[in-house]
């Protein structure tokens, strides 16, 4: 499997202070196109959600970290990778190559200069059928409530995106299904956290969707979200203790 995308953009900060966390369940197929695709230096958290086809060895062989997260939700796999992470920013991609992790120095560099918070990828699909009408539909519905919700005007709500670990772990996220990514987001927004989108390839997934790749699944993801959207502003709690409540069910390797 191949795919052409832009070239990585040079980054200011040295690459240890990078770590990429990277959901996974059954994504065999993909996992050595987007762990090569990483920068030189920067460390991939993949997290096995409880795959069958032997993803957790391959990104082992590969050279990733792997974190074993038992309990299955797209969020409980990425608060397991975020409690994993040691480095100062971290970043998040789609473990399935409809997306390049290549292009995340950019995000990070935006994010050290001090010019964002938390930067998010726009997704824009090159090719025809990399993004189906009913998931493009639900993510326009997300974005129109978001506004609504927290006055951000977002075009997308993608999964590519990098913030500052400490800054993360003090949002205190609770969603561990489909709405973690929109969690980040609001409370994020809610927290005065400057919100920027930057323009990204997206392109065909290697594999079925487990979220979009059916008109149920995408909106079963819409009715997890609308109940983020409905939370009241929350205070953070404090990072200590929101990783004593998850650090046990996460074991890493």
């Amino acid at each position: 499997m191949t795919h052409s995308t832009l070239p990585p953009t040079p980054l200011p900060p040295t690459p240890a202070t990078v770590d990429v966390v990277l959901p996974c369940l059954d994504e065999a197929l993909a996992l050595p196109w987007v762990l090569e695709r990483l920068p030189d230096g920067w460390r991939a958290i993949v997290v096995d959600n409880g795959s069958s086809d032997g993803s957790a060895e391959i990104a082992a062989g590969l050279g990733a970290t792997v974190v074993h997260e038992a309990r299955r939700g797209f969020g409980a796999a990425c608060h397991a990778g975020l409690l994993a992470a040691e480095a100062e920013f971290v970043c998040f991609c789609d473990c399935d190559a409809s997306l390049d992790p290549g292009l995340l120095p950019a995000f990070v560099a935006e994010v050290a200069a001090g010019r964002a918070d938390l930067v998010l990828g726009r997704r824009r699909p090159g090719t025809r059928g990399a993004w189906p009408p009913h998931a493009r539909a639900g993510n326009m519905a997300l974005s129109w409530m978001l506004r609504r919700r927290t006055g951000l005007r977002l075009r997308d709500l993608g999964p590519l995106r990098a913030a500052r670990r400490e800054a993360l772990l003090g949002l205190a996220l609770t969603d561990r299904r489909s709405g973690y990514p929109l969690q980040m987001v609001v409370r994020a927004a809610d927290a005065g956290w400057r919100v920027t989108e930057r323009d990204v390839p997206y392109l065909p997934r290697a594999g079925k969707s487990k979220v979009t790749g059916t008109w149920r699944g995408t909106w079963q993801a819409v009715r997890d979200m609308r109940g983020v959207l409905a939370e009241a502003p929350v205070e953070a709690a404090p990072q200590a203790d929101t990783a004593r409540a998850d650090t046990a069910q996460a074991g890493t390797r």
